[in-house]
């Protein structure tokens, strides 16, 4: 394992093929969900991946039995009532969306239980995405309070379609992973006995192809994202913007106290 690993915290690593890089994101008892230190390290992880000449591909995964339960409460809480806080949580959410669009190695997103937050960005934006098919894909930003910014705007409408994009994103309904494979938003759903398996299959198929084949096709079929980078940046800075108004209190407050959100009607846009 190359040196330049050992400085992560968030993430383990293992090679289960020579040229296979498996990433996990390890935090185990909270279900991975991503903290300040997670988040970062979800920016910064595909830069080293690329530089990395000793692999071919990468498989990403959750430690254990989940995903990714999406972003931490006290994370959240902090990028609401820091301003710095929120400029460098922005700078890494854009980071995370442009540094796996530019990684050059082919990636595949092993996804079961939970998918929100962070770690489903990047299992989506990821260039195969294998499924349990009783995965709950969930993105939630409205019912926190803030526009669908991440990575939504970016990748959900060319997937699967502007309406269907438009439905599960503006009222935050979960998906299947059964249901995600039918719509288009994401490449494949197994059993989740076979998930592992199956993700590792197709690392490896890639890992051993042509490799300036393989990178120069992703790279050209990722100017699609590219094209869309305006439409990201808008989204992004209106999610931040939504950080700093009173629904994005009302939300993580639902949240916390398991209920549903009541917010204001009386908006002033």
């Amino acid at each position: 394992m190359h040196a330049r690993y050992g400085r992560y915290r968030r993430l383990a690593f293992d090679h289960p093929h020579p040229r296979v890089l498996r990433i996990a994101m390890n935090r185990p008892e909270r279900m991975n969900a991503a903290d300040e230190a997670m988040h970062a390290e979800l920016a910064e992880i595909w830069r080293d991946v690329d530089a990395d000449p000793d692999v071919s591909a990468v498989i990403l995964t959750g430690a254990g039995k989940h995903f990714s339960a999406g972003g931490d409460f006290e994370m959240i809480e902090k990028i609401a009532d820091d301003f710095a806080t929120r400029a460098r949580v922005w700078k890494e959410a854009r980071d995370i969306v442009y540094n796996l669009i530019n990684c050059s190695k082919p990636v595949v997103s092993a996804i079961r239980g939970p998918a929100v937050g962070a770690g489903l960005v990047a299992g989506l934006l990821s260039d195969v995405s294998v499924v349990a098919r009783d995965a709950r894909i969930i993105d939630g930003h409205t019912r926190l309070g803030v526009a669908a910014g991440d990575h939504a705007a970016i990748i959900w409408p060319l997937l699967c379609g502007m309406a269907k994009a438009k439905y599960y994103l503006l009222l935050c309904d979960p998906l299947s992973g059964a249901e995600a494979e039918r719509i288009g938003l994401v490449s494949l759903a197994v059993d989740e006995a076979e998930l592992d398996g199956k993700s590792l299959e197709i690392a490896v198929r890639l890992a051993e192809g042509a490799p300036s084949a393989i990178r120069w096709t992703k790279y050209a079929l990722n100017n699609w994202l590219r094209m869309m980078g305006p439409t990201f940046d808008t989204s992004l800075a209106l999610e931040f913007l939504g950080f700093t108004g009173p629904d994005v209190k009302e939300g993580l407050d639902s949240h916390r106290e398991k209920r549903k959100p009541s917010f204001n009607p009386s908006s002033p846009l």
